[in-house]
């Protein structure tokens, strides 16, 4: 299928990198227009003008549910709907040796963007849609709000609430015909790691990305490294009348490492002599 997204406005927020760069591009080469939410302005501003017409960037700081409705309006107003909402943004927050030693300090922040900006995103995008024939709202969490484990706990805490609340949502908005469904991505490479360990230095945020890439390729039981673009592919699926019938649903994008560890063969070990 080409162009499966023409004639449709989506927003994007935490578009000008990662995950959500690589969502925005997929959705413009659909035929999408597509509005960039992001505090990333040099990065959103480039990545607009590299599409041209069909991307507007619009700095927006999800924690702030003014600054997330007036993204919708700018939606509305410059390309004249809005039919899918990404809640992209978000942050990792720092990982602390142990949890006795996390000061919580994070705790705030980390809730507001990847919580509330959810919420408020979601909450504005669903009154456009429902006065306009519904829509499809996809919420970015992570398996790491679906599996248990140790490290970045605030995080970890406020993905598995973005679950909460996407399924919670769907039931209360399907009388309007507004989907919400969530991706739970995993063993992607994205700035995300070495962010957690903002207190490291450049060597050692290294080192601890090496080590965690290393533990997620020997758990994971597909071996092929996810990429941002694994993630958009699924958010296209969301966005379009192919998912006309899912709502409520959490799509985990992670190779398999929610399903279980990879099992070791003897035949995946090295040959001797």
């Amino acid at each position: 299928m080409v162009n499966e997204l023409t004639g449709k406005v989506a927003i994007v927020t935490g578009g000008a990198s990662g995950i959500g760069r690589a969502t925005v591009e997929r959705f413009t080469a659909e035929g999408a227009r597509v509005v960039i939410g992001d505090i990333e302005t040099d990065k959103g501003e480039e990545l607009a003008a590299a599409l041209g017409p069909d991307a507007l960037f619009r700095r927006t700081d999800v924690s702030d549910p003014e600054q997330v409705a007036a993204l919708v309006a700018a939606a509305v107003k410059s390309f004249g709907g809005l039919h899918v909402m990404v809640n992209n943004a978000g942050l990792s927050g720092i990982m602390h040796p142990r949890f006795l030693d996390d000061d919580l300090a994070d705790f705030h922040r980390v809730m507001a963007v990847n919580v509330l900006g959810v919420m408020a995103g979601t909450r504005d995008a669903a009154r456009h849609m429902a006065e306009n024939g519904g829509g499809s709202v996809i919420n970015i969490t992570s398996i790491g709000g679906i599996q248990a484990g140790g490290g970045v706990m605030t995080y970890r805490a406020s993905k598995a609430a973005v679950i909460q609340f996407t399924k919670s949502a769907a039931i209360d908005l399907a009388h309007y015909e507004v989907r919400v469904n969530a991706i739970a991505p995993g063993s992607v490479p994205t700035p995300f790691v070495a962010s957690s360990a903002s207190s490291m230095d450049q060597e050692q945020i290294e080192r601890y990305e090496a080590k965690i890439r290393e533990t997620m390729r020997a758990d994971r039981p597909l071996k092929r490294e996810g990429t941002p673009a694994d993630v958009a592919e699924a958010a296209l699926y969301f966005a379009t009348d192919r998912s006309r019938y899912v709502t409520g649903t959490v799509l985990p994008v992670d190779g398999g490492a929610s399903a279980g560890k990879a099992i070791r063969r003897k035949s995946d070990s090295p040959k001797s002599g």
